[in-house]
């Protein structure tokens, strides 16, 4: 997958940055964002599956654990299928963001978030190509371990059910964290109906009481 430009007011939201980056900043982020074109070759990887929802949680064909917590059976409601998605940017972005780290701070922090942005875009890329190649009448927003009250530790499980270590490099360590780090999981729902609108957002973020955007009154979400 070939990445765009990213957005400069969207990488230096990530970096702290309210309004408008001053020069400087756009200086940075924009040779940030052409190493980062350059240097990367990000990959994903996806499996459609079936849903069942149960009273011990979501259970998707693929995947031998349920989805457990109310936020995922909310999201899922009225989905008979749903899309199991992994991205990442490959661990050369750990290692040009490391790389810098020792010499020249700034300009890390710069490829850091302008990763951030990266991901999100293979994302968004990913689920065009996805959903141009597969029946999807209707279909949910992204929806990743961590996310509401969706355990973190499913990471390992959805990881396995994509056979991400072998097909992508994507493995998870003890705290359920991806290595690479710019990397996203997520699970699509797909339904043949028009699908209510549930929650999204801060309202049902875990990170909300300790988020760095709220605190300055952004969301992660624009």
């Amino acid at each position: 997958m070939k990445l765009d430009p990213v957005s400069i007011e969207e990488a230096a939201r990530y970096m702290g940055v309210r309004g408008v980056p001053d020069e400087a900043v756009c200086g940075l982020l924009i040779r940030a964002d052409e190493m980062v074109r350059n240097s990367l070759s990000p990959k994903y990887v996806y499996r459609e599956t079936s849903v069942d929802i149960t009273e011990s949680g979501v259970k998707l064909e693929c995947m031998n654990v349920p989805l457990t917590g109310k936020d995922i059976a909310s999201h899922l409601s009225g989905c008979t299928k749903a899309v199991l998605l992994a991205a990442t940017l490959s661990s050369e972005a750990d290692k040009l963001i490391r790389q810098y780290s020792v010499r020249d701070m700034a300009f890390s922090l710069a490829l850091d978030c302008v990763c951030s942005a990266a991901v999100e875009q293979v994302c968004e890329k990913a689920e065009e190509e996805i959903f141009s190649a597969i029946d999807a009448p209707y279909r949910t927003w992204r929806f990743s371990p961590g996310y509401g009250d969706l355990p973190l530790e499913l990471q390992s499980d959805v990881l396995t059910a994509l056979n991400a270590q072998r097909r992508i490099g994507l493995t998870v360590t003890e705290n359920s964290l991806l290595i690479p780090s710019k990397s996203v999981t997520a699970v699509i729902g797909i339904s043949d109906f028009p699908l209510r609108k549930g929650g999204s957002g801060c309202g049902v973020c875990n990170m909300k009481d300790r988020c760095a955007f709220r605190k300055s009154g952004r969301s992660c979400r624009g």
